[in-house]
C-alpha cells in the first residue's frame, strides 16, 4: 500500500480540522463565558488588579509554599505562550480570516481570561507538595485531587507530554529556529548543534534554571517586539482609524471588504480569530497551570488574577501584530506568515531590511523560550505518570526532538500539533467545569480577605 506524504499531511489536516471544528472552539469559549459571568465579568472589573499583582511580584517577589516567585511563574508560562503562533500565527489568521479575524480573537479572549483566571486558582488549590519541599501541580493534578478522576487526569498528562515532544515544544520551534537563521546566512547543522546545547544546559537545570532564563528573556523579548511595533503604529497613526474601523466591519461582513478578503466569510473570520485567540494565549488548554502551581504562594485567587494577566499580555502581542500587518501592508500581497510581518515592519518604518531583523530576532526568541516553557510542561506530565525515574530519558528524547527537527515536514508537524493540542485541551475543560464551584469559592474567599484588610 503507497501512501505518500502528501496523503499523511492531508489526513492530518482533515483530523486537525475535525478536533479544532466549531464544537471544541464553542466548548472552551462557552466555558470562558460561563466562568466570566459567575466572577462578574472579573476579566474586565479586575485586569487592573490583575497587572497591579503582575508588576509587583517581580519588585517584591512572593511568599508562602512554592518553589519560585509568582512573577518567575509567570514568566515561566509566558515563556511557553509567547511563541511563534503570536508572530507567524496572527499573519495567517489575517490571510485566512481577513481584518475581522483579530476581532474575534479580541472578544474570544475576553471571556477566555476567565478561564486562565480560573486555571490559576485551581493550580494553587490541588497542587502536590513532596517531601523533599518540590511542588507539582497543573491540570492532572486538579482534575485527579479535585474531580477524583484518575483515568481523565492521566490523558491530560499524556497529551501534555506528546506537545511537548511532538507538538508545540520542540520540532516547530527548532525548525522556525532554523529557517530564520538560515535566511541570514547561518549554518543549519551549526545552528542545531548550539540549539541542542543551549537548550540542554538549560533544561538540564530544572525548573529554577528554566525560570530564571524565563524572567530576563520574556520581559526583554516582549517589550523588543511591542516596542518595535509602536514606532510602525506612530509612524503611520493617521491609517489607524480606518483599520480599527474595518477589522469591526469585516468581522460582521458577508465578505471582507478589503482587497485581499474575497471569499471570506464573517464565519470563517469569527472561527480563525477564536481558535488563534485559544492558541495565543492557552486560556483553556491547561497548560500554563502547570508553571502556575510553583509559585511562592498560599492565595490561590491572587495567583488567578496574576494569570489572568499574563493571558492579557498574549493578546496584546497578537494585537501589535495584527494592527502593525493591516497598516502597514496590502491585503492583496501574496506574501504569509513571517514573510509577511516582515514586510508589514518593513514597510511600516521605512526601512527595508529592518523588518526582517525586528521579526528575525523575535522569532528566534519566542521559540527559544517556548521550547524551555514546554520542556517543564512535559517533564511534570512525565513524571505524573510514570514517576522521577522517566524524568531524564524524556528530556534526552526532548532534544533529539530539537535536533531532528529541521528535517520534518512543518505543515505535518503544525497538523499534528494542533491534533494531540485539542486532546489536551477537552480534560481541562471537563475539569474545570466540574470545579466550578471550588473557583467560585475560592474567589469569594480571596475578595472577602481582600476586603478585611482594606486591599
Amino acid at each position: 500500500m503507497n501512501i505518500n506524504i502528501c496523503q499523511i499531511e492531508s489526513f492530518l489536516n482533515t483530523i486537525s480540522g475535525l478536533i479544532w471544528g466549531w464544537p471544541l472552539i464553542i466548548f472552551i469559549i462557552g466555558t470562558g463565558v460561563y466562568f466570566s459571568l459567575r466572577l462578574g465579568l472579573l476579566s474586565f472589573s479586575k485586569l487592573g488588579l490583575s497587572l497591579k499583582y503582575a508588576v509587583t511580584e517581580s519588585i517584591h517577589g512572593g511568599t508562602g509554599t512554592g518553589n519560585i516567585s509568582i512573577f518567575a511563574s509567570l514568566c515561566t508560562s509566558l515563556s511557553a505562550t509567547l511563541g511563534t503562533g503570536n508572530i507567524v500565527g496572527i499573519a495567517v489568521a489575517i490571510v485566512v480570516g481577513g481584518p475581522g479575524s483579530l476581532f474575534w480573537l479580541w472578544v474570544s479572549s475576553f471571556f477566555s481570561l476567565a478561564l486562565k483566571y480560573a486555571e490559576g486558582v485551581l493550580a494553587i488549590k490541588y497542587r502536590k507538595v513532596e517531601k523533599n519541599g518540590n511542588v507539582s501541580g497543573g491540570p492532572m493534578y486538579y482534575i485527579r485531587m479535585g474531580l477524583n478522576n484518575a483515568f481523565l487526569a492521566k490523558v491530560f498528562a499524556f497529551f501534555g507530554m506528546m506537545v511537548a515532544l511532538i507538538g508545540i515544544g520542540t520540532i516547530a520551534q527548532s525548525n522556525s529556529i532554523i529557517v530564520t537563521l538560515s535566511s541570514f546566512g547561518t549554518s543549519s547543522i551549526v545552528t542545531t548543534i548550539m540549539l541542542v546545547i543551549i537548550v540542554g544546559m538549560v533544561t538540564m537545570g530544572g525548573l529554577r534554571r528554566i525560570s530564571t532564563v524565563a524572567e530576563k528573556l520574556v520581559p526583554l523579548m516582549t517589550i523588543f517586539y511591542i516596542g518595535a511595533a509602536i514606532l510602525v503604529l506612530a509612524a503611520n497613526i493617521t491609517r489607524l482609524p480606518s483599520i480599527l474601523y474595518s477589522i469591526v466591519c469585516s468581522a460582521f461582513s458577508p465578505k471582507s471588504i478589503l482587497g485581499g478578503g474575497i471569499g471570506i466569510t464573517a464565519t470563517i473570520a469569527a472561527s480563525v480569530g477564536a481558535s488563534r485567540g485559544i492558541f495565543s494565549h492557552e486560556a483553556g488548554l491547561g497548560s500554563s497551570a502547570i508553571a502556575v502551581a510553583a509559585a511562592k504562594t498560599n492565595s490561590p485567587g491572587r495567583q488567578g488574577l496574576a494569570s489572568m494577566a499574563g493571558a492579557f499580555l498574549s493578546v496584546v502581542v497578537c494585537t501589535m501584530t495584527g494592527l502593525v500587518i493591516l497598516i502597514a501592508t496590502d491585503r492583496s500581497s501574496p506574501l504569509e506568515g513571517a514573510m509577511l510581518t516582515s514586510q508589514a515592519f518593513s514597510h511600516g518604518l521605512g526601512m527595508p531590511e529592518v523588518g526582517k531583523i525586528i521579526v528575525g530576532i523575535s522569532i528566534i526568541l519566542f521559540a527559544f523560550t517556548t521550547i524551555i516553557g514546554w520542556n517543564y510542561y512535559g517533564e511534570q506530565c512525565v513524571q505524573f505518570l510514570f514517576g522521577h525515574s522517566a524524568i531524564v530519558p524524556y528530556k534526552i528524547l526532548f532534544i533529539f526532538f530539537i535536533a531532528v527537527g529541521p528535517f520534518f515536514r512543518i505543515n505535518a508537524i503544525l497538523s499534528l500539533a494542533d491534533i494531540v493540542t485539542g486532546c489536551m485541551a477537552i480534560p481541562n475543560i471537563i475539569g474545570l467545569i466540574g470545579l466550578r464551584n471550588a473557583v467560585l469559592d475560592e474567589t469569594n474567599i480571596f475578595f472577602s480577605n481582600s476586603k478585611k484588610q482594606g486591599g
